[in-house]
C-alpha cells in the first residue's frame, strides 16, 4: 500500500494498513498525563524545584501523573491551570526548535530526570530525558 501523505513512513513495515510509522515516532515514547489537584494523593513526592508534590505514574492503570502546588510555586498559570502530555525523549535540545514557547527551561528532577514543559499545538508538552531508571528514591 502506498501513502502519499508526506509524514506516514511504512517503509519499514512492509506497507499493511496498521503498520503506518509516523517519521518521528521513536523521538516520542508516551509517558503520562499530568492533571492538577488539589487533593492529598497516596506516595506523593516533593519536587523542591518547582514546588510541587507528584505521583508515579506508573503506579497509576491510566499512566495519569497528579501534581499538587504549593501556595508558593511559581510553575505558569498555563501548566498550573490545564493538563499536560509528558513523552520519554532521547534528547531534549533538538526538539526545542520546534516549540512554539518554552515555559519551564529544562532543569533536572531528583538524581534521574531531565525535563523541560514547553507549549506546541496549543498544548502543554513534558519532555522527559530519563538519567537513569526510577522514581525518586524509589
Amino acid at each position: 500500500m502506498k501513502v502519499s501523505a508526506p509524514f506516514f513512513d511504512t517503509s519499514e513495515v512492509g506497507g499493511g494498513p496498521a503498520a503506518f510509522l509516523y517519521r518521528e515516532a521513536s523521538m516520542f515514547v508516551f509517558d503520562h498525563v499530568g492533571i492538577t489537584t488539589t487533593e492529598q494523593q497516596p506516595q506523593e513526592d516533593w519536587v523542591e524545584q518547582s514546588k510541587i508534590w507528584v505521583t508515579n505514574p506508573r503506579n497509576h492503570p491510566e499512566h495519569i501523573e497528579f501534581l499538587r502546588y504549593h501556595e508558593d510555586s511559581a510553575v505558569p498559570a498555563i501548566i498550573r491551570d490545564n493538563p499536560h502530555i509528558a513523552y520519554r525523549v532521547d534528547e531534549i535540545e533538538p526538539l526545542l526548535a520546534s516549540v512554539d514557547e518554552i515555559l519551564i527551561p529544562s532543569f533536572i528532577v531528583g538524581d534521574f530526570l531531565e525535563v523541560v514543559f514547553v507549549l506546541k499545538h496549543g498544548t502543554v508538552f513534558e519532555y522527559m530525558r530519563y538519567l537513569k531508571e526510577g522514581w525518586f528514591e524509589n
